[in-house]
């Protein structure tokens, strides 16, 4: 081999290389690929077990009444997690569900939202079963703000008005007011078009909680869940927060809350213990009965007293 052919040989074999590279490495994200379709559309044929019907009236007050509830999760059949649970939330009214880890409250939160079927009893919106009603209508009505809510790598005014096609600006402007979203936007160099980084990275636990909060009263639902979204809040925009839901006269509102200072003036105060309703009634009349809430509100008044007067470190 003369000196010549043997240069030419080695420029073709690096040229020829980094194409083979390149091939291997666009078969290696074309099988990833193919394998990420085939989830997406697996989910997109995926059949809910839960039914779902065409009801969509045109007035809706509101009134939801869990009646005889019995519901086991799939993974542990034999363990019922809530068994005879009824109470009725009222139009207008709010409806806060407290009492220890692990009794139920989330179960019944999970319920109302129709994520899951009970294995007896029924719910009902409205006196009609939540299977009747048609599934968009309802998650139009029935509107939740959870504790760890999921926000969009976009501006704060989009993560806000997510999945909307048209919106009124007074009534935007009326839910950041009320989920004393403001106090921190108006701080932001870019305001309400600041970016909040992949799932609100760049805001606090806070700042999205108040964020789920304006997501979910923008759309006008008729039945309005809070899942602990008072827990990371400060006591300040804790108290304006309740002072705006006390304003709610014609929504229904369910409040679940470690934080029983929440739910103080609640309607009703309905105490979930190992999955059945142990105690219903006011702040007032549960106080005075002393059963498992007062045993909750002493506990949860010594811990806080504790955390105070536990020095700071410097």
């Amino acid at each position: 081999m003369t000196p010549g052919h043997f240069v030419s040989f080695i420029l073709y074999q690096m040229e020829i290389g980094g194409y083979v590279q390149t091939l291997v490495e666009l078969h290696m994200d074309l099988i990833e690929s193919l394998e990420s379709a085939d989830k997406v559309f697996e989910y997109m044929d995926h059949k809910p077990s839960v039914l779902c019907g065409d009801l969509a009236p045109d007035q809706l007050k509101g009134h939801v009444m869990f009646k005889n509830i019995s519901f086991s999760y799939s993974s542990s059949p034999d363990n019922k997690v809530l068994e005879n649970v009824s109470f009725e939330m009222k139009p207008g009214s709010i409806t806060a569900l407290v009492g220890v880890s692990g009794g139920g409250k989330s179960t019944c939160v999970a319920l109302l939202k129709h994520l899951y079927e009970p294995q007896s009893g029924e719910i009902f919106l409205d006196g009609r079963p939540l299977k009747e009603y048609e599934h968009k209508y309802f998650h139009q009505k029935v509107a939740v703000a959870s504790q760890e809510p999921e926000l969009f790598a976009c501006s704060i005014q989009n993560n806000i008005t997510y999945g909307l096609d048209s919106y009124s600006e007074d009534v935007l402007q009326t839910a950041v007011k009320q989920a004393h979203v403001n106090s921190f936007v108006h701080s932001l160099k870019e305001g309400y078009d600041t970016d909040v980084g992949e799932r609100g990275g760049l805001l606090s636990v806070g700042q999205k909680q108040r964020i789920a909060i304006a997501r979910a009263l923008l759309r006008q639902p008729q039945v309005l869940i809070l899942d602990e979204v008072t827990s990371s809040l400060d006591t300040e925009s804790e108290k304006m927060i309740q002072t705006a839901l006390a304003c709610f006269t014609t929504q229904t509102t369910l409040i679940v809350a470690h934080r029983l200072k929440t739910i103080e003036g609640a309607d009703q105060i309905i105490v979930i213990d190992k999955g059945m309703v142990s105690e219903k009634g006011t702040h007032m009349e549960l106080m005075e009965n002393k059963g498992i809430y007062y045993k909750l509100r002493e506990s949860r008044f010594n811990e806080d007293n504790n955390e105070t007067s536990q020095p700071s470190e410097k």
